[in-house]
Order: C-alpha cells, then structure tokens, then sequence
C-alpha cells in the first residue's frame, strides 16, 4: 500500500534531508514539499495525501494551526507527524492528536519507528473505510429488467423468487424479470431489511404482516402487499426471523 505524504518545513536543509530520507522508502509518495503552512494547506487540498509532516514553528501559520485547518476541511482527516528542534514543542503537537513527532536533526531509526506507526494506521484507516462502505446500505438499485435496466428503491422491493431460470423481484410499482441470482440480489441488499426465510425466497421485512405455524415445525409469513402474499419460513431459519423482527 502507498503512503502519499506532504512536507511543511521553513528550513530548507531540514526538508531536503527529509525528503531524502523518505525517497528512501519504497511505499512512500512524496506529494509535495513546501515552506509554509499556508502553502501545505493548498497542497492537502490539490492531493489529500494520506500523511502530513509538518515543522510546529514555521513563520506565519504554524504547523499546529495549519493541521487544524486541514483536519476541518478533510472528510477523512490525514495522520499528522510534527518535527521540531526542541523537545517541549511536542506538547503542542500531541494536543493535535499527532500520530508522532521527530526532533532534528532527524534520527533515521526513530523516523523508522513513526513510519511504521503511520503504516500500522494507514491499513487500520483502510479496514475502517471497507467496513464503513460494506454496512453503509444502498439508496437506490441498478436492475436488469430484459432489455432494459430499472432503478428502483430497495424499499420498493416485498420479495423476490427465482422462477423459470429468471429472477422475479416483486416491487410496489411492478414486477421485474432479471437474470441476476437471488445470492446476488442479497448481496446488494446487505444491510437493509432484508431475509431469507427460505431457499427460494428473500423477504423484506417491513412487509411482513403475519406469522403462523404451519407443520413439522415450519412457519408461513404473509407480506402485506395487495396479495397478502404468503411465503414459507423453514424450521431451520424460524428463531433467527422472530430474533431479526424483534430487533
């Protein structure tokens, strides 16, 4: 995974040896290095770089405030690590959350350490948005309806059933005929109210009006469209519907 990195340092030779430093590292992208704050923040706004160092004292906007800023505008606020000739300016930069800070003149073991410390965050980030983008459910749907592709709401949707090789996917407005399976309907209704009572079915829940037994432990649900369809529920999935209505 590649780390786009930005640079905020007034000393020019302070920078020049930091960018040399981390040409070194093979997963590391150098975005830009610059001399201000200001500067830094124009910078974050053109690439968004995944990790920003920046010189606590720099003439103008210090780096403390200009991290402030970018975290204000960023939807997804970059890792900060700050660097400084003297030590007691670390307060300052662990007020900001900072991921690390690096005294100079740099030491290459300790920039070694805070470049792990960023990688280990980088790929926690990465797993967080994957999993933010799994449960975040689907406002609308792209559905091939023969010859031509419907979008519809989820919510439009009382059931679906594969018949004759098609899945037919029963909705408020009309019933669509699509080559999709019903493993890959589910799939796109992760997260939303959605459950399969049984193989050949997959229920939204809202819909459901009634439950009663039927036999050998089995059940039947019946939606409350204008059908008032009635759908098997299997023994095997019985308790986990009554969990998910209750929940």
């Amino acid at each position: 995974m590649k780390i786009h990195a930005l640079i905020a340092e007034d000393e020019e030779l302070a920078r020049e040896e930091l960018v040399y430093l981390l040409k070194k590292e093979s997963d590391i992208v150098i975005d830009g290095s610059v001399a201000t704050g200001e500067e830094v923040i124009s910078l974050y706004q053109e690439h968004e770089s995944d990790l920003v160092f920046l010189d606590v004292q720099m003439p103008g906007m210090s780096g403390v405030e200009a991290a402030k800023q970018i975290s204000h505008m960023a939807k997804r606020p970059p890792s900060f690590i700050f660097t400084t000739a003297y030590e007691e300016y670390a307060v300052d930069a662990f007020d900001m959350n900072a991921l690390d800070y690096l005294l100079k003149p740099y030491d290459e073991k300790r920039l070694e350490k805070a470049l792990e410390r960023a990688r280990e965050q980088m790929e926690f980030k990465k797993q967080a948005n994957q999993q933010e983008e799994r449960q975040t459910p689907p406002s609308k749907l792209l559905i091939d309806d023969g010859d031509k592709t419907v979008v519809i709401s989820p919510q439009s949707i009382y059931y679906a059933e594969p018949t004759n090789r098609v899945l037919t996917i029963h909705t408020k407005d009309k019933v669509i005929q699509s080559r999709m399976t019903l493993q890959e309907l589910e799939k796109k209704l992760e997260g939303l109210p959605f459950f399969r009572p049984h193989r050949s079915y997959l229920v939204n829940l809202d819909y459901i009006e009634e439950i009663t037994p039927w036999f050998n432990g089995t059940s039947n649900i019946k939606l409350s469209d204008k059908n008032n369809t009635v759908i098997p529920v299997s023994r095997a999935v019985r308790k986990e519907l009554f969990k998910k209505l209750e929940n």
